[in-house]
């Protein structure tokens, strides 16, 4: 008889999303500190989390092939170890350069997130569970977002941003502890839902991929863009915009995490109740787009309900896209390429993630206003929508539930 996944292999899979990006949630966090602290410009600090997504960006495809080979454990040690060392050196950072070095470092660990945590759901997990599952786990990327907001900035008051980050560290450490001890025996299951195909002709092709994951790809570089453009750059607009304190800043960047967590587990049940991942990226990309709005009109009006609207909508709707984009690549490729597929759309996503921030801090800092980055996100969530209606007519045209 197989053994069930349990509850605390979920959390491990929760953990493994979430501890990746605690180096770019904990700097933004503060960054009024270090923006003072090292003396360096609003494009410069962009430039941190533009280092840590490239990184990623560049070494997605190849660590998504990977995970399809190396054992679980060893992926779990590259994925918090990574992360713990980043960390570690952030916090000996006195110096732009070791700062930006540290993030280089950081972006291994979160590209190779996605297609491990994909690759043990889909072996270990049943069909019918798996949406649901692949909505919690990536819950944990906001869990860290709430995390980072909620400790960084009381920690950094006390200690210092570097000591902050050094705690952090500590913390991935005790994960991976916890992590290794609860991994699921490296023997696969292949289990699918009574009378359904494990996936869709156009999914066993022996070279290339189906277009429905480029067409995933595209969308998740896209609201890559806008969501790291306003989780960077957040508390610092809410900082310098509305006159929030840094504690208050953080606790903006931690309700949207809160937001979702939520949203995320809830796009992941509607995701396993055989909605079509088309329908759904059409209704995220409206709301995104409405979130920006929302944003953007913060700024200009000094509202801050318009900023707590803002918040909500960001949550609700950007960050739960990647658990509908994740969840629609396992319905249009095999189980054996799971991990190379995944690692195709994180790749999107990552270089959306670069985008973002670098773009953001240009635009903020060529305008002395945070007018023409909320109208670039705003831009690139439209086209999502776009994007989201050639999937479902692609999907119409194969008869597959895309």
């Amino acid at each position: 008889m197989t053994k069930q996944p349990t509850g605390a292999l979920l959390f491990v899979l929760s953990c493994a999303m979430g501890v990746g990006p605690l180096l770019n949630y904990g700097l933004s966090a503060t960054s009024p500190l270090i923006i003072t602290d090292l003396g360096i410009s609003e494009s410069q600090f962009g430039l941190l989390a533009t280092a840590i997504f490239a990184s990623a960006a560049v070494c997605s495809m190849w660590l998504g092939r990977l995970s399809d080979r190396i054992s679980n454990r060893a992926q779990l040690i590259l994925i918090f170890a990574g992360t713990a060392v980043a960390l570690v050196i952030a916090s000996l950072a006195h110096h732009y350069f070791v700062l930006l070095v540290a993030a280089l470092l950081a972006g291994p660990a979160q590209a190779i997130s996605n297609p491990t945590t994909n690759r043990i759901i889909i072996h270990h997990v049943a069909a019918t569970k798996r949406p649901g599952w692949i909505g919690v786990k990536q819950s944990g990327v906001q869990g860290s977002q709430l995390f980072a907001g909620l400790f960084f900035p009381p920690v950094a008051l006390w200690l210092g941003w570097q000591g902050a980050t050094a705690l952090a560290a500590v913390v991935a450490v005790g994960l991976l502890l916890y992590g290794l001890r609860h991994l699921p025996e490296e023997k696969p299951i292949t289990t699918a839902a009574p009378g359904r195909a494990a996936a869709p002709p156009a999914a066993v092709e022996a070279k290339g991929y189906p277009l429905a994951v480029w067409l995933f790809a595209g969308y998740a570089l896209l609201t890559g863009l806008g969501m790291q453009a306003t989780n960077v750059y957040l508390p610092l607009f809410t900082v310098r915009e509305l006159d929030f304190s840094l504690l208050l800043g953080g606790l903006a960047a931690g309700v949207s995490g809160v937001v979702g967590v939520t949203s995320r587990i809830l796009w992941g049940r509607e995701m396993a109740k055989g909605r079509r991942a088309s329908t759904l990226l059409i209704l995220l990309g409206l709301g995104a787009l409405l979130g920006a709005a929302a944003l953007l009109g913060a700024g200009e009006l000094g509202s801050p309900l318009l900023l707590w609207l803002g918040v909500a909508l960001h949550g609700a709707t950007v960050l739960g896209t990647n658990v509908v984009v994740m969840a629609g690549v396992m319905k249009v490729v095999p189980a054996a390429r799971v991990g190379s597929a995944s690692g195709v759309v994180s790749m999107g996503m990552y270089a959306g993630f670069a985008a973002g921030p670098l773009l953001m801090g240009l635009l903020l800092e060529g305008s002395g206003t945070f007018r023409p980055g909320w109208i670039l996100v705003g831009a690139g969530y439209l086209l999502c929508v776009l994007l989201a209606l050639v999937l479902r007519r692609h999907g119409n045209r194969h008869g597959v539930p895309k």
